[in-house]
């Protein structure tokens, strides 16, 4: 077959004249494959999806309410452009009263995005140059730096591993990496480890920053879903506004993943920044989405009540997979379990994680979502679909009567 005219008009930056011919398959991808293949050879058994990363369950009736009566206001059907007052004065509110962080300027420090992701697409334009480096954790969510690499920018990694806790090893990062670094990102409670940040840990980020004079980037997608006490925000840090911004989002804290709002708060010059490229990017989310979103954030009782459900399938899922000789323990927040992968299933080997979650999928019908950027782990996620208290006891008693026999060798 002919090439299209337009093959040779592709960039580099997603493969140029190869674009489309070898471009490798994306492991969700792969996870997808297999689960509608599974599912093809064993009609009528359920697959447990334990891979998905967002909420099994609606938005609260009352979220949903405040959306249809917003969305029946005639001032709010035009362009939302950067937003108006109301989801940034609620933003100030909520960083106050939830996360502990003070003095927040509703009008110079905070400014609403269509989703953490389209601020992670934003923010390497108001500071990457070609040439430049940006310090991110691996494993972790990758879109900052695919937009930094499409500025011409690189990435240094920084590997998450068990024995720090799951933070990064500031200090290991060369000097000759940190001359030309502009930008650290952070996760946290993180995707996909589900380990938590502590006070002392964002200390040292500060400091850090300050010293090699670099922009903090924390994504705080997660930062509410916690099982004790209060959500820990990089922003409550004494200097972290001189540094950094933060992102917060309803996606994952209120079960309102496709919904797209949350909102950047932090420095008031790269929030500006952020803005400025935001205009001429977007036209803004729908202020009817950005006024329940508000509404949201005034009432975070929502999402303590589904971290309390989170926790819940939590304790059930970690005895589980214990009795079955993985090694678990429940994270402090967030809806991921990591283990480390069995390195054998029977007399069937696993060289990586992906290979151990194919077999999950193909012989168990459990998906799951592999990580070998810094060892061989898998990623469970307490998202599974399920009905009540009961319903949950149900399912993760499946996944025991299922890999009972597996013979599991880590």
């Amino acid at each position: 077959m002919n090439d299209s005219p337009l093959q040779k008009l592709f960039a580099e930056r997603i493969g140029g004249a190869r674009y489309g011919k070898d471009t490798p398959i994306y492991k969700f991808e792969k996870i997808k494959r297999a689960k509608r293949a599974a599912q093809s050879a064993n009609p009528g058994v359920n697959i447990i999806d334990m891979g998905v990363g967002e909420p099994d369950a609606m938005a609260f009736p009352e979220v949903v309410a405040r959306l249809d009566e917003e969305a029946r206001k005639p001032e709010n059907r035009g362009y939302a452009d950067n937003g108006d007052a109301i989801l940034k004065q609620a933003a100030a509110r909520y960083l106050d009263r939830v996360c502990g962080v003070k003095g927040v300027d509703p009008e110079t420090e905070v400014l609403h995005s269509i989703g953490s992701k389209a601020a992670l697409s934003i923010l390497p334009a108001c500071l990457i140059d070609p040439g430049d480096t940006v310090l991110m954790t691996t494993p972790g969510y990758p879109v900052f730096g695919a937009h930094a690499r499409y500025y011409g920018g690189r990435v240094h990694e920084l590997p998450l591993r068990p024995e720090n806790g799951f933070l990064p090893d500031l200090a290991a990062v060369p000097s000759e990496v940190l001359r030309r670094a502009k930008a650290l990102v952070l996760n946290y409670p993180n995707n996909p480890t589900g380990a938590s940040a502590t006070p002392a840990f964002y200390r040292s980020v500060v400091e850090f920053a300050l010293k090699h004079r670099l922009a903090v980037i924390s994504d705080a997608a997660y930062a509410a879903l916690v099982f004790e006490g209060k959500p820990l925000s990089f922003l409550a840090t004494p200097g972290a506004k001189e540094v950094g911004v933060e992102l917060h989002s309803t996606s994952k804290s209120f079960n309102m993943t496709g919904w797209r709002c949350g909102f950047v708060a932090g420095n008031p010059l790269l929030v500006r920044a952020y803005g400025d490229v935001k205009d001429n990017t977007d036209s803004g989310q729908f202020l009817a989405i950005q006024h329940a979103a508000a509404f949201c954030f005034d009432h975070p009782e929502f999402t303590e009540r589904i971290a309390a459900k989170y926790a819940r399938r939590m304790d059930l899922l970690v005895a589980c997979l214990n009795r079955l000789g993985f090694e678990a323990r429940k994270p402090a927040g967030s809806f991921f379990l990591y283990v480390r992968a069995p390195r054998r299933a029977g007399d069937t080997a696993f060289a990586t994680a992906e290979e151990a979650s194919q077999w999950l999928i193909s012989q168990k019908l459990i998906s799951t979502v592999p990580w070998d950027d810094a060892g061989a782990f898998l990623r469970f996620s307490v998202t599974f679909a399920a009905n009540d208290p009961d319903d949950e006891r149900r399912v993760v008693e499946e996944v025991g009567r299922r890999l009972a026999d597996a013979r599991l060798v880590f």
